[in-house]
């Protein structure tokens, strides 16, 4: 008894909403086992390969590579054995691994489809249709001013909604370029681009209405962009850095590299020395609840660090860095790093961060302002470590100096326990042994 069951988007986790098809793994007519990959999407966070809950044969693909699609559009479908008169179609169906860490949606009920006896599994261009995203279709928009047809609308993104009403955008009047009609941001974003340059007077050179490259923010640059955003609209941080003397943490880097062994980083020595002053500061390992009005203060350390990659700046998390000793973090640094630069994190790789190390000194910089990582409560930013005159024992020498910044949302310290902190990192970076007190 055949059975074409149709795959969906599933949801990703993490408020994501939608996702672009990066890279199709199967064709049409390829035979899958349950829960293998199907497909791989880039999603605001990170590039993930979907399986499907589904065993059987392809029978449709719906978005070509490149396509953005929101949660619950189709992907594919798969036909499920052969040979008679009725198909069941139970979208609560499957594995229930839609994708690791995320379990499938129950909350579908069944569909029956009808298909002719003896008819052989559909090909591409006979697929079974998607299910409709909307009970009515979209009215296309008029060539000339006329009345908007009422009825449900053919969008699921809340992202899609929002950008429209924001900009005042009526989506009855937009034709979706999405399957089954299906309104995507870019049929928004096209629509809110078309006045502006209808706007322009005859006089003025078109030139000025167009010029220039327009980069799309959307993917991880869009969300790089909503959340340092967001930061700023909600946090009220401040800054304050110090110059330390890093000559001693390099000499007992190198004691420690040199007994054999995994080595040891700069970045893990710095966390090691960050976990400890977050210890002494918990005030700094903490966040901001609105809707309660609440300082939450949290018992683990989850201590993200900037990693750059091809995709751009990625912030993957260290989850209990306050019970890894320099080893361990130097491992775990290394391992997200050659994951995040294969572009193969996970969501949950990105997430749930409480604290964060940005080391922007492998940039050649010695100094910065960071953005607070929301909506966690404070960053330790750390510049090059360079050769400088330096007052040591009373006298000029050249030391290795690195400049430290610490931005701190002002709500939940004032400036003493800021400082209490930054001091606290700096006597660690100058002598060493000072960390040893709180071992």
């Amino acid at each position: 008894m055949p059975q074409v069951m149709e795959f969906k988007l599933p949801d990703l986790g993490e408020g994501l909403t939608e996702a672009e098809i990066v890279r199709w793994l199967v064709a049409v007519g390829d035979v899958v086992a349950i829960d293998q990959p199907v497909v791989e999407v880039e999603t605001a966070k990170a590039m993930v390969e979907v399986p499907c809950p589904y065993g059987g044969v392809v029978t449709a693909r719906f978005g070509e590579e490149g396509t953005e699609l929101p949660v619950g559009a189709p992907l594919i479908t798969v036909a499920v054995g052969a040979g008679a008169d009725e198909v069941v179609e139970p979208e609560d169906a499957g594995s229930g691994n839609v994708l690791v860490g995320y379990g499938t949606d129950h909350s579908r009920t069944a569909r029956r489809r009808r298909v002719r006896p003896g008819s052989a599994a559909p090909s591409a261009a006979a697929a079974p249709a998607p299910a409709p995203i909307a009970p009515a279709p979209v009215a296309p928009a008029p060539a000339a001013p006329a009345p908007v047809a009422l009825g449900p609308v053919a969008v699921i993104s809340p992202l899609v909604r929002k950008l429209a009403r924001d900009h005042g955008i009526d989506l009855r009047a937009l034709h979706g370029s999405g399957p089954e009609g299906l309104i995507l941001r870019s049929d928004v974003e096209a629509a809110i681009r078309a006045p502006q340059t209808a706007a322009v007077p005859a006089s003025a050179p078109v030139a000025a209405a167009v010029s220039g490259e327009r980069i799309p923010l959307k993917g991880l640059r869009g969300a790089v962009a909503e959340k340092l955003s967001r930061s700023r609209r909600e946090i009220p941080d401040a800054t304050c850095w110090v110059d330390a003397d890093a000559t001693e943490l390099m000499a007992a880097r190198a004691a420690m590299n040199a007994v054999g062994g995994p080595k040891v980083s700069v970045l893990a020595l710095l966390a090691r020395i960050c976990t400890a002053a977050l210890a002494k500061y918990p005030e700094l390992n903490s966040t901001v609840d609105l809707a309660a009005n609440e300082i939450v203060r949290l018992p683990s350390v989850h201590l993200g660090f900037a990693a750059q990659t091809e995709r751009g700046l990625v912030v993957p998390v260290v989850r209990d860095a306050q019970t890894r000793g320099a080893e361990s973090l130097s491992a775990e640094f290394a391992r997200l790093t050659e994951v995040a630069r294969a572009g193969k994190l996970a969501p949950s790789d990105l997430t749930g961060g409480t604290f964060t190390l940005n080391n922007y000194g492998v940039f050649g910089v010695d100094g910065s302002t960071p953005i607070i990582n929301h909506p966690e409560a404070a960053m330790l930013g750390v510049g090059r470590i360079v050769a400088k005159p330096w007052v040591h024992r009373g006298e000029l020498a050249v030391r290795q100096v690195v400049q430290l910044s610490l931005t701190f949302d002002h709500r939940v310290c004032d400036g003493g326990t800021a400082g209490g902190f930054l001091r606290y990192v700096a006597d660690c970076v100058e002598s060493p042994a000072v960390l040893l007190r709180s071992l």
